[in-house]
């Protein structure tokens, strides 16, 4: 840790951690995305609660969650799209 704040790491110690910098910040992003997507699909598609989903329900949440994916999978490619084109004017 010592290395850590004086700054004594080396460029593969510096990759390393950026990787799996890189990779908690992939699972906090899927761990909302998953969070947002029931969130979003249960209020949208489960009127009343119950102990399970009859078939029109699970057809909703089915459908809400592809929308969902879609429109994450849109965004996330537009924003990539766009970090790329910053980094190149760079």
């Amino acid at each position: 840790m010592e290395s850590l704040q004086s700054g004594n790491l080396s460029m593969s110690q510096k990759d390393e951690i950026m990787e799996q910098v890189k990779q908690q910040i992939a699972v906090a992003n899927a761990q909302e995305l998953l969070t947002k997507m029931t969130e979003k699909c249960f209020k949208k598609c489960v009127l009343k609660p119950g102990t399970s989903l009859d078939s029109s329900e699970q057809k909703c949440v089915a459908m809400c969650m592809d929308r969902y994916m879609d429109a994450w999978n849109l965004v996330s490619q537009a924003y990539s799209s766009r970090l790329q084109r910053e980094r190149n004017r760079m």
